[in-house]
């Protein structure tokens, strides 16, 4: 399967359609009893009325999850070929995207951080730009316009302001224009917010919408092992990926390094970002996807024992569906 998806044969775009609703089999054969869909944070909706939380059946629901998935793979996917982060073209990028929003049974329906994975792809494909650009103020400006819409999603999302100056470090020289325009980005769409809530009378509540930053890391998890055995297999890939970049990342141009090293960070901080969310939800891990998935289709676009990671990728189709269906 993997050696079918690593040329740009269009065929795969067909075969990547068929797999998105594949592994969502299970979810379709024993659907939850019922199923509600928060498109935005609270303070959003004071401003902006979306209806649409109950409005969907349980199978419409999982349905246009899918094919939310497969416009996200298709267009990372292409951000990925287009900075050549992989041996050579292919549609590996894809296929892994789809097979990590597929790991846990809450990636499978809609969720505010699948809706955020849009602007996340915006965001890698803004931050891969830079180290290619004369100048990065508007393309900061850019990153935080989408960081703030995210904000508006899911308030985790707001965390990736980080990765703005943290792109910055590793991309630029210091030009504090380029550190201030991504904040600007982010406060233009906010000042409107709170304008809205000022004339509503509301600013207090304004000013509760930062309070989760003040949360402290949660130190317990209460965690059950068994339902995350599928992140076994996952991580060996990740094991194996992290070895063939560190073999050759000196070889590698200066850009793809960077690029590594900013997704590296991305990652980091969609799994940190957790701590602004009480009560969060499995499906934030779903923010973690993006970069993870660049990350495997290294792996898979360089290995070369062909009975070996195939091997590898069946184990891991496998899991998900038994974990899935159990």
């Amino acid at each position: 399967m993997i050696n079918q998806f690593k040329s740009l044969n269009p065929i795969n775009l067909l075969l990547l359609f068929a797999y998105t609703f594949f592994m969502r089999i299970a979810i379709f054969i024993n659907p939850p009893e019922r199923l509600n869909f928060e498109f935005l944070e609270p303070y959003s909706k004071f401003l902006i009325q979306i209806p649409i939380g109950d409005s969907f059946s349980v199978p419409t629901n999982v349905f246009f999850a899918g094919i939310l998935v497969y416009i996200q793979a298709i267009a990372f996917n292409r951000v990925i070929n287009n900075h050549s982060l992989l041996a050579k073209p292919s549609f590996l990028p894809a296929l892994l995207y789809i097979t990590g929003a597929s790991l846990f049974e809450p990636f499978l329906i809609l969720s505010p951080a699948l809706i955020c994975n849009f602007l996340l792809i915006l965001v890698m494909d803004k931050l891969l730009k830079i180290g290619k650009s004369a100048g990065a103020i508007m393309i900061m400006f850019d990153v935080g316009i989408f960081i703030a819409l995210g904000t508006l999603i899911y308030f985790p999302f707001v965390v990736m302001l980080v990765l703005i100056w943290l792109s910055l470090l590793l991309y630029r020289s210091f030009n504090w224009r380029e550190w201030v325009s991504g904040l600007v980005g982010f406060m233009s769409i906010f000042f409107f917010l709170a304008v809205f809530y000022y004339w509503n009378d509301n600013l207090g509540m304004f000013y509760n919408i930062w309070l989760p930053l003040k949360n402290k890391f949660p130190s317990i998890f209460k965690i059950q092992y068994n339902d995350y055995l599928v992140l076994v297999p996952v991580t060996v890939m990740m094991v194996l990926a992290m070895i063939q970049l560190r073999n050759n990342f000196f070889r590698s141009f200066i850009s793809t390094r960077k690029a590594f090293q900013m997704l590296f960070f991305m990652f980091l901080i969609a799994i940190l970002s957790v701590y602004s969310k009480e009560n969060f939800k499995l499906y934030h891990f779903l923010l973690c996807v993006p970069p993870g998935a660049v990350l495997l289709a290294y792996y898979f676009s360089n290995a070369t024992k062909r009975w070996f990671y195939e091997s590898l990728f069946l184990i891991l189709v496998v899991a998900i569906q038994y974990f899935l269906f159990v």
